[in-house]
Parts: C-alpha cells; sequence; structure tokens
C-alpha cells in the first residue's frame, strides 16, 4: 500500500491550467544520482502494482523515483472528455523537471510508453539532456489512432465524427470514453513515419496473451527507432498489465540491467 504522501504541481496556463499530483521519493545527495520517472498507461495512475513495486525497489537501491498522475487520472483533477496526448505529454516533460541534475530512466506502460517515445524525441530535437534510457511496457505507440480509430468500425467512427463522443467497452471495468478532439489532437504526435530517434537504449516488455496491444504493435516499433541498442522481450503468457509477481521480477531486472549500465557508462 502507498504510504507516501502526494505533492502538487501546477502545469500549463489560462483555462488549460492543471494541478498535478505526483510522489517524488529523492534518494537526496548520498543516492545513486540516478531517478526513475513513471509514466502511467491510459486510466491507471501513479499506484499501480507495477509502479509501486518499482517505488520499492528503487527505494532499497538508493535510486529516486518520480510517479505522477496524468490531468483526469487517480488524484489529479480534470476532464477526460477534454483530455489529448498533448496535455499528457506537457505534464511528463514537466515531472520531468522536477528530475534536473539526475540521470533519467522513464519506465512507460502502455500510452505512458507512446509518451515515453514522445518525450525522447522532443528531448533528441532539441538538444536537451537525453534520457538515460527507456523501459516500455506493453506500449501502446499511436494509440489513438492504431488501437482506437482504426479499430473502430465505420458506424463507430460516424458517432465519434458526429456526436463527439463514444463509450468503448472495457475488460478491467466501466466503458470509457474516446472523444473526438482525443483523436483528432493524437494525431499531432503520431510516430508512425518511423526513425524515432530517443538517443537512448530502449528495453520493451511486451505480453503475447494481450488483448489491448498486439505483440506485433511492440515488434512494429523495433523497425521504427532509430537506436540500434533496443531489445524486445516477449511473455509468451503474459497478459496486458504485466503485473504477475514473475512480471514484476522481469521489470526489475530490465532496470536493473539499465541501471548498471548507465553507471558504467558515468
Amino acid at each position: 500500500m502507498d504510504q507516501q504522501e502526494p505533492q502538487f504541481l501546477e502545469v500549463g496556463q489560462g483555462p488549460k491550467r492543471r494541478r498535478l499530483a505526483y510522489a517524488l521519493a529523492d534518494s537526496g545527495p548520498g543516492g545513486s544520482g540516478l531517478a526513475l520517472l513513471w509514466l502511467p498507461g491510459f486510466l491507471s495512475d501513479m499506484v499501480s502494482t507495477k509502479a509501486l513495486a518499482l517505488a520499492d525497489w528503487a527505494e532499497a537501491r538508493g535510486h529516486s523515483m518520480l510517479r505522477f498522475d496524468y490531468s483526469g487520472h487517480g488524484l489529479s483533477p480534470g476532464n477526460l472528455l477534454e483530455a489529448s496526448i498533448g496535455d499528457w505529454l506537457e505534464e511528463a516533460t514537466s515531472m520531468l523537471g522536477l528530475l534536473k541534475g539526475k540521470r533519467v530512466i522513464v519506465i512507460g506502460s502502455s500510452m505512458g510508453g507512446w509518451i515515453a517515445l514522445l518525450l525522447a524525441r522532443a528531448l533528441a530535437k532539441s538538444g536537451g539532456v537525453p534520457l538515460a534510457a527507456l523501459v516500455l511496457i506493453a506500449p501502446a505507440w499511436d494509440m489513438t489512432e492504431k488501437l482506437m480509430w482504426e479499430k473502430m468500425s465505420e458506424k463507430t467512427r460516424r458517432l465519434v465524427e458526429t456526436e463527439g463522443l463514444y463509450y468503448a467497452p472495457s475488460l478491467y471495468g466501466d466503458p470509457y470514453p474516446i472523444t473526438k478532439h482525443l483523436i483528432d489532437e493524437g494525431r499531432k504526435h503520431l510516430v508512425v513515419g518511423g526513425g524515432i530517434e530517443v538517443g537512448a537504449p530502449v528495453r520493451i516488455l511486451q505480453g503475447m496473451r494481450d488483448p489491448d496491444v498486439p505483440w506485433q504493435h511492440a515488434l512494429a516499433l523495433v523497425d521504427l527507432l532509430a537506436s540500434d541498442d533496443v531489445q524486445l522481450t516477449l511473455v509468451k503468457d503474459g497478459d496486458h498489465r504485466l503485473s504477475e509477481p514473475g512480471d514484476l521480477r522481469r521489470l526489475e531486472a530490465t532496470v536493473a540491467a539499465l541501471v548498471e549500465r548507465v553507471q558504467d557508462s558515468t
């Protein structure tokens, strides 16, 4: 159970100003100088099984870790009907700013994997300090187009276009909203063009029994990444969440190997 008291960060300007909940466990001057940044998936939050397991792992080893809730998720207020990938990318960028001075490994789950790629690409283009590494769990890259719009029937697409909103059935709870705004705005952030420059090693963990992000989707991402240092691990019986004990140990081992690599290079 998460015992860490959340803090809040203001992001955006004017009517787009949002108040985001986050939890930062800073190892301080006696720590490793490394930090993990957790990017949750769509409709997930910073207290998921994977996020908490990784937070415990990082604390035990002297690494800082930052977890947060996107606007409209968890403890962060906001209206999902007005939200977009661009908003959540801006929020992830602001959170990364809280880790200034540290080498940062970003771990993105599902939609968080897409946002991790966008964050790394933006840093590479701007010449900013690159991320130390990326770990992508069932990365739902280009989710709004590839995994939502292209999977919809013509009838559902017409509903989104005319009504601006469709409630999609979920395997995990109540139906969730897909808005025209989410689809349209998502098209500004697609990575499908290929040659994604991230400037860091990438590790992908993907279940082959994932009903939400097919393993072929993760495989296609490997070809889109410009980096040669990309490894894809397919888990034959793995589902979308990859939250079973064995999955958590695999995630920790993946991050541990990257931590060792980063420390050896400094």
